[in-house]
């Protein structure tokens, strides 16, 4: 699939869902030209925000939040009551919701993002919108791999990377088909976005706006006791920038006499002046980061590439590095026996291995590589390998 023909969507007074008209990544437009202000929304719905926390487009990390004055270690910097995040939640009285929970129902577990981005594409086609405040903030592009154009796709070169970027591009022309076929003979009460046409651009912008700003926080107790895995877009929280080091981190607190939860964002050090705030997104490799945030991290210490584990290649390799073994494509029937144990032999093996990430080296490839270097069957015998489970 083409993905430069996933064009991104701008706003314009009718707030149309798309159009052909994009901007420089490099410092990417809001929604509208002058969005409302985001950090007096917060406060007029109940919400907190530190005296020092402020929106400033950063040199390094872009637009974000950076303090303006010193903030001790244990300050509160945001507080979001329980109304103020964009959830997936249906009103039962509402017949377009009637509409849109049955397109959510055939959205794969994966691309979970895109089920709460059709509640965002709703309520962002819908006037007079409780969240218009924080959509309105919303980037106009974003910088992730399916809107790349389809050289620069060629050029990512990682076969894991270009297949997840070609997985979300077919996945969402065809999704487009199944919405404009449900859509279609709406009466305007029931059409989830206010009569507007939703193609694979509008579609594409709102899973990018989900996968690189909500976060999957605690949502109702459950009967046991536990509480359910829910995805959220937390208005400004969601403009922390994102570090390995982190100076603050994310809490829900439900006081004792209220059954509504808060959710906070507390200095987890001392935050200087001119300081941004950052949240550590995951650990995660730059293949994840790329895919669903649109940049990479320098050295990233989570990050791998995986492989195909292969005797030929292996052979090559080792012949490369001086250490040629006649082991590797040629096996000794015990050391056979060994990979087997591994999964990297038999009918059914699991031959996708990884090199890098804080192992360095997968612990099965490792194991192998130690069995077929090795002529004393003995010793590795009497040793422990590491299993598949364990690495």
């Amino acid at each position: 699939m083409a993905a430069a023909k996933l064009l991104i969507p701008t706003l314009s007074h009718f707030r149309p869902l798309t159009c052909a008209a994009a901007v420089s990544a490099s410092n990417p437009a809001r929604l509208v030209p002058r969005p409302p202000d985001l950090l007096k929304w917060i406060k007029r719905e109940g919400g907190f925000v530190h005296e020092a926390v402020t929106i400033t487009q950063d040199t390094t990390y872009g637009l974000g939040l950076v303090a303006s004055g010193g903030i001790p270690k244990g300050s509160d910097l945001i507080v979001l009551p329980e109304h103020v995040p964009l959830k997936f939640q249906s009103d039962k009285d509402d017949e377009a919701d009637s509409v849109s929970l049955p397109l959510s129902n055939r959205v794969p577990e994966e691309l979970w993002a895109m089920k709460l981005g059709l509640k965002l594409l709703q309520e962002r086609a819908k006037v007079g919108s409780f969240w218009w405040p924080y959509i309105s903030n919303l980037p106009e592009t974003y910088t992730v791999p399916i809107f790349f154009s389809g050289e620069d796709i060629k050029n990512l070169q990682y076969a894991p990377l270009l297949y997840q970027v070609n997985k979300r591009c077919r996945f969402l022309l065809e999704f487009e088909q199944e919405v404009k076929n449900v859509l279609k003979n709406l009466k305007p009460s029931e059409h989830p976005f206010g009569g507007q046409d939703v193609d694979a651009s509008s579609l594409g912008w709102a899973m990018s706006a989900v996968s690189s700003r909500a976060f999957r926080l605690y949502g109702k107790k459950l009967p046991n006791g536990t509480h359910s895995d829910i995805p959220m877009m937390l208005p400004l929280i969601d403009m922390c920038n994102h570090s390995f080091n982190p100076n603050a981190r994310i809490l829900q607190e439900q006081d004792a006499g209220n059954p509504k939860m808060l959710i906070k964002v507390v200095a987890e050090r001392e935050i200087k002046q001119s300081d941004p705030l950052l949240l550590n997104y995951g650990c995660l490799s730059n293949d994840f980061f790329l895919l669903d945030y649109g940049f990479v991290i320098p050295s990233n210490p989570y990050d791998h590439i995986e492989l195909k584990y292969d005797g030929a290649l292996m052979d090559a390799a080792s012949m490369a590095a001086g250490v040629s073994s006649p082991n590797f494509s040629s096996p000794a029937p015990w050391q056979q026996e060994i990979l087997f144990q591994l999964n990297l032999d038999g009918e059914v093996p699991n031959l996708k291995v990884t090199i890098g990430g804080p192992e360095l080296v997968e612990g099965r490839l490792l194991a192998a590589l130690r069995v077929l270097l090795s002529n004393d069957r003995e010793m590795v015998q009497s040793g422990t390998l590491p299993n598949e489970d364990n690495g």
